[in-house]
């Protein structure tokens, strides 16, 4: 390599004006705008100058660099306009996997985000009455009817405003389950107690914490129990008479076990009435679908902690439901109308788009139509259906370079939900000659669309649960285009 210079190279530098009056960039920018272009022509000459700088580029590599020059610009250009966004595929065999945006949304769902975005809608007027109207009433309409299957049976020594039937039941949306719990503490106990079990004090993703929330709500946390073991005399002997709020909390991404103790949700039920106390339940995952229908037991379910006797549950949209980001409340409707009414309910309410996909969500719900929603749809596979497909798509796979079985393995529900629980499913393992199982794992997010897989043992491993049936042939052809 010849020795040349940094300050020589750096004069051989065209000028962004210089590059700009090219013929090729010209045409760029009269179909591209001149700015773009011109902010492209500066991010490719800063990465020569810092090649120059850095000893990487000597005259020979620098003057073909130069030639490609125009190619270098648009290339740019085309990332610098492209979606950062990208729809893709997940083949990791978590369903809710909260880097890869949680529950995927269905088609009844997709068209109406479309026709709602597209046009003007009601979401705040009551065309009957001509007058305004409230946004959440087109789901809490269809909550009432999901949620009203039991009656509640809340006590009559329990306030007015938390007796709650099952006719009785009201729910809103805000922005996230964490805003929902934020919500109800602030409306429900600002500047009073509220009483927490040590052992539900829970971090989950993005560092949400149950004693952080609880203090910007404003809302006073009383710790009863201890980490592995608490009961139903801890809460009774907390109670002040500034305690506002009895909060269970589930641990929606860890389990303790061994020697552990909980009260059960009808012994603080018990204790609510007793005391005239609401009694608050953050499900975080929310499932309107009993689980143990697919396998998953454990795992508390809306209408379960309802038909309990919980007056306030909060819960997710994306997980278990099957929906988009959201918060939901449901309960005792004077308890919640309490927090319509609180102006930190407006800070955190969703816009028309999010109300227009829970709608389709829970229509498909009322009508017992679960394939139409997604993740459910996936939970529903069995291992034998999934295993087929993966002969399918093993029997399109060239043998060039890469070698593959057929194994047992598990799918996990992901989101922070059921944690210990695992669905049954039969994997593709692949090995490629002169790839380490990190490297094959790289060339496949490299595909268009890019292809999201486990490594295991120097293996990579696809699990269909997770890929629609219509994203087969573009995971052949990635595989076909590696093995190649």
């Amino acid at each position: 390599m010849k020795n040349t210079q940094p300050a020589q190279l750096f004069r051989k530098l065209p000028s962004v004006d210089e590059v700009m009056r090219s013929p090729a960039i010209s045409a760029l920018a009269v179909s591209h705008g001149h700015e773009p272009v011109t902010d492209a022509a500066r991010v490719v000459l800063s990465g020569l100058r810092r090649e120059i700088a850095s000893g990487l580029l000597d005259d020979h590599a620098l003057g073909l660099a130069l030639s490609g020059l125009p190619h270098a610009v648009e290339s740019q250009l085309r990332r610098a306009l492209s979606y950062s966004l990208r729809p893709l595929i997940n083949a990791t065999g978590v369903i809710l996997h909260t880097n890869l945006g949680r529950a995927p949304l269905g088609e009844a769902a997709i068209e109406h985000i479309r026709e709602i975005a597209a046009s003007y809608s009601n979401l705040e007027f009551d065309i009957e009455q001509g007058a305004r109207g409230q946004r959440d009433a087109h789901v809490d309409r269809l909550f009432r009817k999901l949620l009203s299957q039991g009656a509640l049976g809340i006590g009559a020594s329990m306030p007015e405003e938390a007796v709650s039937t099952g006719s009785d039941i009201s729910t809103i949306v805000v922005n996230n389950n964490a805003a929902a719990v934020l919500l109800a503490l602030n409306t429900l106990a600002e500047g009073e107690e509220v009483i927490v079990s040590r052992g539900e004090l829970v971090e989950i993703g993005g560092s949400f914490r149950i004693p952080d929330v609880m203090a910007k709500s404003g809302a006073i946390l009383r710790e009863v129990g201890t980490t592995n073991r608490t009961r139903a005399t801890d809460y009774r002997g907390a109670i002040t008479e500034r305690t506002r709020l009895l909060l269970r909390v589930h641990r929606s991404n860890f389990e303790i076990t061994g020697f552990t103790e909980q009260p059960s949700t009808a012994e603080l039920v018990t204790l609510a009435r007793e005391r005239g106390i609401p009694l608050m339940e953050d499900l975080g995952s929310g499932a309107l679908l009993d689980l143990r229908s697919v396998g998953i037991n454990g795992e508390p379910g809306v209408l379960d902690s309802l038909r309990s006797g919980v007056d306030i549950v909060t819960y997710s949209g994306d997980k278990l439901l099957g929906g988009p980001q959201a918060g939901l409340i449901s309960g005792a409707s004077k308890l919640v109308a309490r927090m319509r009414s609180n102006s930190l309910f407006r800070a955190l309410r969703v816009d028309k788009l999010i109300y227009a996909a829970l709608e389709a969500i829970l229509l498909a719900y009322v009508r017992h139509d679960h394939d139409a929603i997604p993740t459910l749809r996936m939970m529903r596979l069995s291992k034998g259906e999934i295993g087929k497909r993966a002969e399918a798509l093993a029997s399109r796979i060239p043998l060039h370079r890469l070698n593959f079985e057929i194994v047992d393995g598990d799918s996990l529900l992901g989101g922070g939900s059921a944690p210990s629980s695992v669905l049954p499913t039969r994997l593709l393992a692949l090995v490629c000659l002169g790839l380490s199982a990190d490297e094959l794992a790289a060339e496949l997010r490299s595909s268009d669309p890019p292809i999201v897989a486990r490594v295991d043992e120097g293996r990579v491993l696809l699990d269909l649960r997770t890929v629609f049936p219509e994203q087969d042939d573009a995971l052949a052809a990635a595989i076909t285009r590696i093995s190649a």
